[in-house]
This record gives structure tokens, C-alpha cells and sequence, in this order.
């Protein structure tokens, strides 16, 4: 018994010491400099994605970022704003189906007709083959210091939409699935909006 609380107070003690200081790799501190490396975090890589990599490969990957988190924020706003308001236009030439008739979140995806996917599909196509730009040159004049403030925003609402809409998927396939236990339905199908 002895024993026992004298290996406690020493794993106590053990918790005040001071804690080892870990040093950074070459690859950290290569990047550590770039947009998105911000305070208390620093240049945050769990996966160690960026481990001896080029420039190159890493703008790449920034790249992927920037248009998944641009695809992200118009995601969160297409799969909230149907619950507030929706456009009342015939998706069909015949008018069978309407935008109304378009249930919201993981539903839709088997209620869009097979010619509206391809509409989708060619509209997105065409934008990312031959861009779309607000210049001539698609560069924005602006100081280097307001401009690196507004890239490192839109990669930090980037990455917000990109957990939210996850976690927006997450809770329609759940409540899809039947595992709610109960629980309102509190993205698809508002309850401040509507009295379900």
C-alpha cells in the first residue's frame, strides 16, 4: 500500500516538470512563413503532408485547399439558404419538376433530375477549364499587406466551411439513417423557422 502512494505522489511530482521542448524539422520551418500559418498554431501539419516537399508541390496543395474551402462556403450556403427561401422555377421543360418540389440536404441528390446533374456538371466544367477572372491578367491590385490579409481570411473561412458543411452532411445522413434518437431535425427542416 505503501508502494502504491509512493509511485502516486511521484507521478505527481512527475507532472510539474518542466515539459521537453520538441525541435522543428527543415520542412516546418520552410513553410512556416506561408498564408494560413497564424497564431498560437503556427504552420499546423498533423499528417506531415508538407515532409520534404518542393515549393511547387506545396502551392499545389495550397491550391487544392483554396478551391476546396471556395466550393465549401458556397456548399454552406446552398444547403441553408433552400430553408429560408427558395426560387420557384421549373426544372423541367415540361415543368414536372420544380425547385420546390427539391427536397433540401442528401435527399436532393437522387430528386435532381439526370439532365440537371449534367447542367451542373458542364457549368463547373467550363468554369474550371477556362477560369473566371474579374481582370484581364486575373490578378488583384492591391498592397501586398491588405492582399495577404485577405487570402489568409479566405483561407481561414475556407477551412470553417469545410468542417461545417462535414458536419451539416454528417447530421442529414444521420437523421437520414434513423439514428437522431428522437432529436429535432435542427439543420434540414429549421425548427425556428418551421413548427415541425
Amino acid at each position: 500500500m505503501k508502494s502504491v502512494i509512493f509511485a502516486s505522489a511521484l507521478a505527481t511530482a512527475a507532472a510539474f516538470a518542466p515539459a521537453q521542448v520538441g525541435k522543428t524539422t527543415s520542412s516546418l520551418s520552410a513553410f512556416a512563413d506561408e498564408l494560413g500559418a497564424l497564431p498560437p498554431v503556427g504552420f499546423w501539419d498533423p499528417a506531415g503532408l508538407s515532409d520534404g516537399i518542393s515549393q511547387e508541390k506545396f502551392d499545389s496543395y495550397r491550391l487544392a485547399e483554396l478551391k476546396h474551402g471556395r466550393v465549401a462556403q458556397m456548399a454552406v450556403l446552398g444547403y441553408i439558404a433552400p430553408e429560408t427561401y427558395r426560387f420557384g422555377y421549373d426544372l423541367t421543360p415540361d415543368g414536372s419538376v420544380s425547385t420546390s418540389d427539391i427536397p433540401n440536404g442528401l435527399a436532393a441528390v437522387t430528386a435532381i433530375p439526370f439532365l440537371g446533374w449534367a447542367q451542373i456538371i458542364a457549368f463547373v466544367g467550363t468554369v474550371e477549364t477556362y477560369g473566371w477572372f474579374t481582370s484581364p491578367t486575373g490578378v488583384i491590385d492591391l498592397p501586398d499587406d491588405i492582399l495577404a490579409k485577405r487570402q489568409t481570411a479566405e483561407l481561414q473561412h475556407g477551412r470553417v466551411a469545410m468542417l461545417a458543411v462535414l458536419e451539416l452532411l454528417r447530421h442529414d445522413a444521420q437523421s437520414l439513417a434513423g439514428y437522431d434518437q428522437g432529436l429535432p431535425h435542427l439543420i434540414t427542416g429549421l425548427p425556428f423557422i418551421y413548427d415541425n
